[in-house]
């Protein structure tokens, strides 16, 4: 790549990030389905031309934001996943990650918690796809430790979202919280992994995953 290239490809990575910085501090007051082009494109200090070598849409804007904020998550999540030791540590462990990343980043998560059900349809999707694979992501995990001999992929992948579901739930209740209760919202998020996990470890005992007949209700018997 000659010089005058590098410095070409730099520029266009700053105007992409100024549309985004700018549309996030934007967001902050309103949902995406209310934000315009020219909004944004005067925030940026660009022209509306420039946002459309970037983005066909705001709907693609909020997808690129969405990547920006749950993509980063991957590789940390990733790496938790993978440390050796308890799983309880782990799942600590997470939590802590995730309290740091709404802490240096609350703009980006309050975007998420707003548009996951919000009315631009390929943002929902993108919310949704990312958090989907965080469940798959945390089900192969889960399913290569050896308490998990037995469990179905179905089984595994319901723990993995609920485990995806608490992580977003925690970080809505920490922004709500703000950093002067950060500290209890992590010790009861703990808690509720915590008491998951003793769930989890009788999950495979008789009759907790399919539902036992009730005594005396076998074989057609009725106990009036």
């Amino acid at each position: 790549m000659s010089h005058t290239a590098g410095i070409r490809q730099t520029q266009k990575l700053r105007t992409r990030q100024a549309l985004l910085d700018a549309a996030l501090v934007l967001l902050e007051h309103q949902s995406l389905s209310s934000l315009g082009l020219r909004e944004v494109t005067r925030a940026a200090g660009v022209t509306p031309t420039a946002f459309y070598r970037h983005f066909e849409d705001t709907a693609a804007l909020g997808v690129a934001l969405v990547e920006e904020t749950l993509g980063s998550l991957h590789g940390l999540i990733a790496a938790v996943l993978a440390e050796t030791g308890d799983s309880q540590e782990r799942v600590d462990r997470s939590v802590e990650v995730i309290a740091r990343h709404v802490g240096a980043q609350p703009a980006h998560f309050r975007f998420i918690a707003r548009e996951q059900h919000g009315g631009v349809g390929p943002v929902r999707a993108a919310i949704a796809a990312q958090l989907l694979r965080f469940a798959e992501e945390v089900a192969d995990a889960l399913g290569q430790e050896p308490g998990a001999a037995g469990w179905s992929e179905e089984d595994l992948l319901m723990l993995g979202r609920f485990y995806v579901d608490h992580m977003v739930m925690t970080a809505s209740a920490l922004l709500e919280a703000g950093p002067e209760h950060e500290r209890e919202v992590v010790r009861q998020a703990r808690r509720r992994l915590r008491l998951v996990s003793l769930g989890r470890a009788h999950w495979l005992d008789e009759g907790a995953a399919g539902g036992a007949a009730a005594p005396g209700a076998a074989d057609g018997d009725n106990p009036a």
